[in-house]
């Protein structure tokens, strides 16, 4: 009974690990609107004000860069959770193989 318990307990883990990867990645609608609001506030500024045209063009890529940046590490946080759970979950199976009878 102990070895089915901890095959049960394996799995929760996975399973949250599973939902911890899919919440990282939410991050990235929230960069997609971050670099819509950037854009657009761009084309407001050179509309009010096109001798500043140049000034807040580069402005723009820098919010652009910036939130980008935000869009990359969602990822990679997606990636670090999935590979970190995932050598110690194997180690644990490694040492205790489940044999299931009923």
């Amino acid at each position: 009974m102990k070895k089915r318990d901890d095959h049960f307990q394996v799995e929760m883990l996975e399973g949250a690990k599973l939902m911890g990867a899919g919440a990282a990645t939410i991050a990235s609608a929230g960069a997609a609107i971050g670099i819509g609001n950037v854009l657009s506030s761009s084309i407001h500024s050179v509309a009010r004000n096109p001798s500043l045209a140049k000034q807040s063009f580069g402005y723009a890529i820098l919010g652009f860069a910036l939130t980008e940046a935000i869009a990359s590490f969602a990822p990679m946080m997606a990636f670090l959770i999935s590979s970190v759970f995932r050598s110690q979950v194997l180690i644990f199976i490694k040492q205790a193989p489940l044999s299931f009878q009923p």
